[in-house]
């Protein structure tokens, strides 16, 4: 009864720690950034058999974590991320080689731009 006893608090303890693990990284992200975001495979050029979302930030593209790529409209439409590059409003942590995200929005396309 004491080893079940001890496995069973064991247990509980092992995923308080990874659940407090992924809320803090995720409950203190920076300032919300501006940043591109686009198809991974389609713009990004990188290495997916499928569309996803990823972003771009100080020349590095990272995987979106949180959010996927139809979230944010129809991703094959004329302004739609597999069509174009945009800029984006998001929050979150970058982690290893992912985007974590926490909040993200489109910003709207300036057509007067050439």
């Amino acid at each position: 009864m004491k080893s079940l006893f001890m496995l069973g608090l064991m247990a509980v303890i092992s995923s308080t720690t990874f659940a407090q693990s992924v809320s803090t990284a995720l409950a203190s992200p920076e300032p919300p950034m501006i940043v591109e975001a686009s198809c991974g495979k389609c713009n990004f050029k990188a290495k997916e058999d499928e569309c996803s979302l990823y972003v771009r930030m100080d020349g590095k593209i990272y995987p979106v974590v949180g959010f996927k790529i139809d979230d944010l409209g129809d991703a094959h439409g004329e302004e739609g991320m597999c069509k174009a590059i945009r800029k984006a409003e998001v929050t979150g942590v970058v982690k290893g080689d992912k985007f974590y995200a926490q909040a993200f929005k489109l910003l709207p396309i300036n057509k007067d731009k050439p």
